[in-house]
């Protein structure tokens, strides 16, 4: 997944940085308790907003899911998960509920944050764009990826690094919304997403 190091780098971005810390200041307007969300936990924030919309597809954010965005999104921030009066707690119990008013900036954000690092390196994206440069094998063409781009699909995507070299069951809602994120991104037409998105197998609802 996406470490800390690797999100200071890729926000050294100008434009990244200023769309960035725009979308923040509206956020920060919403409750006081916010205003304590460092830079480093605004963008952990927009980048797990993908886990918190396929989180939601199923109907709610459960307690447990609740702890487990918030560990996520700590792995992005040099802060404590352990802190007193995590900043980040009452951010996303927000979210939680009030999720369809934030998505779609969240997602654009994601998608600055993305193409910006893929455009400074033409050979990265015409790979990216390749169907021939996959073999068949998912797990090789994940392995061959480039390193920037694996590391978003599994950050926005997953909760462990090896599932993306595992086989994953996922209910339907929640690939549907994947789907959708996808195409939100601009990333529902690479070849190794699609790849990626076929490799899922279908499990009931309400079967974890």
């Amino acid at each position: 997944m996406i470490t800390g190091s690797e999100l200071i780098t890729l926000v050294r971005d100008n434009e990244l940085y200023n769309a960035m810390t725009a979308l923040k200041r509206e956020f920060l307007k919403v409750d006081p308790a916010f205003m304590d969300l460092s830079d480093d936990d605004f963008i952990s924030i927009t980048l797990i907003s993908p886990s918190i919309g396929i989180a939601l597809a199923n109907g709610s954010v459960s307690h447990y899911e609740e702890i487990t965005l918030r560990r996520k999104a700590r792995k992005l921030s040099r802060r404590s998960f352990f802190q007193k009066n995590d900043p980040l707690a009452p951010a996303l119990k927000y979210l939680s509920y009030n999720f369809p008013e934030w998505e779609d900036r969240f997602y654009e954000l994601i998608k600055f944050t993305m193409h910006s690092s893929l455009k400074a390196n033409d050979v990265i994206l015409e790979t990216l764009k390749n169907p021939g440069a996959l073999t068949g094998d998912l797990k090789r063409d994940i392995l061959n990826a480039p390193f920037i781009f694996v590391k978003f699909l599994s950050f926005l995507f997953m909760e462990e690094d090896d599932d993306l070299l595992n086989e994953r069951s996922i209910t339907e809602v929640e690939l549907e919304k994947i789907k959708l994120i996808a195409k939100k991104l601009e990333i529902d037409n690479v070849p190794i997403f699609q790849s990626f998105l076929n490799s899922f197998v279908i499990r009931p609802s309400g079967i974890n």
